[in-house]
């Protein structure tokens, strides 16, 4: 089906944030656009606010009727989503065409130079990082982003002239092997979605698979420590960076009063004094290899300078809420005991001699019984860790496997307990903050905008 020639656009999944992207993409595009999702959010408020039809009850009674003609719609569905569902069966039994949304990403960048970056963690901020450079430079871009940016109060950028567009490639479901990168960086390969892989050894396949994806006249720019060995075409170069090692690295890093600054270093170039936007340690590494994705493709040394300097963030990636003498108060998506094991020494990099008391929403039962000594070994780099029940997504509970298992295992001495979501607030209210971040990938950012009146008025009074 060609993407020109469709009326309507229906999702299966509309408010996840990669879906979403793609939502306001065929918005922009004219088309009627609709779908499903399971619960009400913010961000599917937000998308019918800009013209989107979703409903919230699994029931094919309510998806439009320009929706029901197989010949101009659409559907596009998300993985999460069962494959049982009532109005996905109903678009399969009837002939739709139905692609994931990795495959729309891929007939959308076939025809541009997709500058993608896939990796266990790290990829959401490299992405919007990489993103934010080109924009704000003469190269431009088109962005399917995972997360808000901050700079833009979205995830979808476009472009009507530049010939680059940036996804983040999202190895789960294997929904990266639908595209066609002309340049990528890989952050990290450590083990994830075991429930989708079954093995490390098929998760690490999948990566080297993707590395054949790259397109001659390209680039693949990867960690230094990753062991993964690439398969690439013939005429792709292949770059190595990391936070002082590789092809491209940082120099001279200056870490202090909350500000970083480092030098840039490139195979063909160095840009001295570049000041982080978002001054957090493993944005060091993140940065250098959004700008060896930017210096690659154009954009020049000052544009990469003050693009660095004028990044804002990704909502939920370190994403500070509060940041005062008497308190600091910042939320985090980090769900992988890696991320969480980066995201906690990049604050304690900041707050040295400072209690850290971490709320952690553990995701997905799998993810817990396959990693659970991993997380509590992350965790135990915390003072104080508040662990509430796993939040299941997509899946059924598995027996035996709770939170508990994680506390179980935090190292002797750690503060801890287990709390019911709903008992947070109470909770927090008896307790002394210095330091707090919530950590996860389900609702416990819903508790958020609470914690933050909590805490504000307590620095208040």
């Amino acid at each position: 089906m060609n993407i020109e020639n469709i009326k309507s656009v229906y999702f299966v999944g509309a408010g996840g944030i990669g879906m979403s992207a793609l939502v306001r993409y065929f918005l922009f595009k004219g088309k009627v656009v609709a779908g499903y999702d399971r619960t009400p959010s913010l961000l599917t408020e937000t998308l019918i606010a800009e013209g989107a039809q979703i409903h919230y009850e699994e029931n094919v009674d309510f998806i439009p009727e320009t929706c029901k003609d197989k010949e101009t719609t659409l559907v596009i569905y998300t993985p999460a989503v069962p494959q049982n569902h009532a109005e996905l069966m109903y678009f399969r039994n009837n002939g739709f065409e139905i692609q994931k949304r990795a495959q729309v990403l891929g007939t959308i960048t076939y025809s541009s130079k997709g500058l993608c970056v896939a990796g266990t963690h790290g990829k959401t901020t490299t992405s919007t990082m990489a993103a934010h450079l080109l924009h704000q430079s003469q190269v431009g871009c088109t962005a399917f982003l995972g997360g808000i940016s901050k700079n833009y109060g979205t995830n979808l950028l476009l472009s009507q002239s530049s010939p680059y567009t940036v996804i983040e490639a999202d190895e789960f479901d294997r929904s990266f092997h639908w595209l066609s990168p002309y340049m990528s960086v890989i952050t990290a390969t450590d083990p994830d979605h075991l429930d989708i892989y079954g093995t490390v050894e098929a998760y690490l396949e999948s990566f080297r698979h993707y590395t054949t994806l790259i397109q001659p006249g390209g680039a693949l720019i990867i960690h230094k420590d990753i062991t993964l060995q690439p398969d690439v075409k013939p005429g792709v170069k292949v770059y190595t960076y990391a936070r002082t090692e590789g092809d491209f690295h940082a120099e001279n890093i200056r870490i202090g009063n909350g500000e970083i600054f480092i030098d840039f270093i490139a195979p063909d170039t160095r840009i001295n004094d570049i000041r982080l936007g978002v001054p957090v340690s493993i944005n060091i590494e993140n940065g250098v290899a959004a700008m060896a994705l930017a210096h690659l493709n154009g954009a020049t040394d000052e544009e990469i300078k003050r693009g660095m300097a004028s990044f804002r963030g990704v909502d939920r990636r370190f994403d500070f809420k509060i940041k005062t003498d008497q308190v600091v108060f910042l939320s985090d998506y980090a769900h992988h005991p890696a991320e969480i094991a980066q995201s906690v020494k990049s604050i304690r990099d900041l707050y040295q001699d400072t209690k850290i008391t971490a709320i952690f929403q553990p995701h997905l039962y799998t993810r817990t019984r396959d990693f659970y000594k991993e997380f509590a070994d992350s965790l135990s780099l915390l003072d104080e860790v508040i662990l509430t029940e796993i939040y299941p997504a997509r899946e059924q509970p598995i027996p035996g496997v709770t939170s508990k298992l994680i506390y179980d295992n935090l190292r002797p001495g750690i503060e801890k307990c287990i709390c019911e979501k709903e008992e947070i607030l109470n909770l927090l209210a008896r307790k002394h903050i210095e330091v707090l971040i919530t950590l996860g990938a389900g609702d416990i950012d819903n508790y958020v905008p609470e914690i933050t009146k909590l805490l504000e008025e307590r620095t208040s009074d």
